[in-house]
């Protein structure tokens, strides 16, 4: 066999093309061992290709209902343990049905927040109110919050006729009892027909044991309305983008029916809402979220947290689906947000929306401006559809996994260093201050996304690092995800 030693002259890699991938990779590892190496240099050498995902189960569903400011919200954050969801001193600052997962005396359970309910609201007030009674419908059991210290009012009587209709389990919490002597001043709540009232303090903790323990004695074990686990668990994606530019409308699109408040006032989303939805017999988890403003830092209140929800969301999905409005310029702000989803490592669709709203002028005017505005991200496809309309949406499951697969993507070691040996000798490092560095070992040492390290000679410019990188897309795909390569630069070792 002929040595193997790519320092020396006209060492050409093309005469080991009889051996296998996985034979040159382990010729080159103990090449490497001629270098100044570290502990962490030879994990990433012989790091393995092996990854295990793990999807979740459908557990029991508790949905928390009342009217607006009683502390439904603060309950939330109390039950689950952190502030998941957004808390503002004013009303209506929830309008979606939000899940959360949440965990009691061993139990895992579901937990459901919703908007405040009001009698005979119009606008946004009243799209709030219908979530709120469909999260009655799509539970197990409820939990009715009311202000002890303002009494029962109208408008809590209205929502009690609603939960005997459903026939829907209830336990009751008098909210707001900071201290044991409010304790006696729930007694008038008997008369309500719940059962006994539970005084809680959501804001101090007070009591919440009591309640759950009552809460889980109505839950059922097995849920009747959870949908099943599903293998390996369906994929989880997030719409993202500024305010205003439809992800509520297209999540509302692909599940069929209102699941989130729609408005044409910008900034309606204001917590990440899931929704499994079912895509050419394909389950997928889709969370709409709120639009991500210019300066997040510049943002006050229910919107800065929504803002800070909103990324939290991205980093816990696997692919972001970008919608920008296609009938307006590409802004600074819609290259921002695929920012933060590159940044974020997860994979990407663009979705030009409300092409129904486009004329041929502008379709062409949107493809210069995407064309120039998009050109550090050549690797990502973008989909014209109308949400309002379902237009094109059948497209969306393609697009998804063609990214997804790619941000999943594995090259074997051997495959991966037979192609940049061949790279190299087609296309060679050039000369720099009288040295080539060239590329001695590399290896893929994590997906989701691929991440790769090069262990290299001397340093390797940026322009041939983008090279590179042009060329695996070109060889491998990784269509809809970001790669990330560093390298290393490692000295030979000297002779003693």
């Amino acid at each position: 066999m002929t040595d193997f030693n790519p320092d020396a002259p006209g060492f050409n890699p093309d005469a080991f093309d009889e051996q296998n991938d996985d034979q040159r990779a382990q010729l080159l590892r103990s090449y490497m061992e001629g270098f100044e190496l570290d502990d962490d240099d030879r994990d990433l050498i012989d790091f393995g290709d092996s990854f295990d995902d793990a999807g979740e189960p459908g557990y029991p569903v508790l949905a928390i209902i009342g009217r607006p400011n009683v502390g439904k919200s603060t309950l939330v954050n109390r039950i689950v343990g952190e502030r998941v969801a957004v808390v503002q001193d004013q009303p209506g600052v929830t309008r979606d049905r939000v899940r959360y997962t949440a965990n009691w005396a061993g139990r895992t359970f579901t937990l459901v927040d919703t908007g405040g309910w009001e009698i005979d609201v119009d606008g946004i007030d009243k799209s709030v109110a219908a979530q709120a009674e469909l999260a009655i419908e799509d539970s197990d059991a409820v939990m009715l919050v009311v202000d002890a210290t303002v009494g029962v009012t109208d408008a809590d009587e209205a929502i009690i006729k609603i939960l005997r209709r459903s026939g829907k389990p209830a336990i009751l919490a008098a909210n707001k009892v900071d201290s044991h002597t409010q304790e006696s001043d729930v007694a008038y709540l008997w008369a309500l027909g719940l059962g006994e009232p539970y005084p809680v303090s959501a804001l101090h903790g007070r009591g919440s044991g009591d309640l759950l323990d009552a809460a889980m004695a109505i839950l059922p074990e097995v849920s009747a309305v959870a949908k099943p686990l599903i293998d390996g668990g369906p994929r989880r994606i997030a719409l993202v983008g500024r305010p205003n530019v439809g992800k509520s409308s297209l999540l509302n699109q692909l599940a069929g029916h209102e699941r989130v408040v729609v408005n044409p006032l910008a900034g309606t989303t204001r917590d990440p809402v899931d929704e499994v939805i079912e895509l050419d017999g394909e389950p997928w988890v889709f969370v709409d979220t709120a639009g991500i403003r210019r300066r997040v830092h510049l943002t006050r209140g229910a919107d800065y947290y929504a803002s800070l929800r909103t990324q939290n969301a991205l980093s816990k999905s696997e692919l972001g689906l970008v919608l920008v409005d296609s009938s307006e310029p590409i802004t600074e702000q819609d290259i921002r947000v695929m920012q933060q989803v590159i940044d974020a490592g997860r994979a990407m669709v663009v979705v030009n929306n409300k092409w129904d709203l486009v004329d041929s002028e502008r379709r062409e005017e949107l493809s210069i401006e995407q064309e120039r505005e998009m050109v550090q991200m050549p690797w990502v496809e973008t989909i014209n559809l109308s949400a309002l309309t379902g237009w094109h949406t059948n497209r969306l499951t393609r697009a998804m996994h063609t990214a997804l697969d790619s941000w999943d993507r594995r090259i074997p070691t051997g495959k991966l260093n037979s192609f940049l040996g061949e790279v190299q000798a087609a296309n060679p490092h050039p000369v720099r201050g009288g040295k080539q560095p060239r590329i001695l070992f590399a290896t893929q040492v994590a997906n989701r996304p691929p991440r790769f390290v090069f262990f290299a000679s001397g340093f390797i410019d940026h322009g041939y690092r983008r090279f590179l990188e042009r060329r695996l897309r070109e060889q491998f795909g990784f269509t809809g995800t970001p790669i990330q390569i560093s390298v290393r630069v490692r000295e030979k070792r000297k002779r003693k």
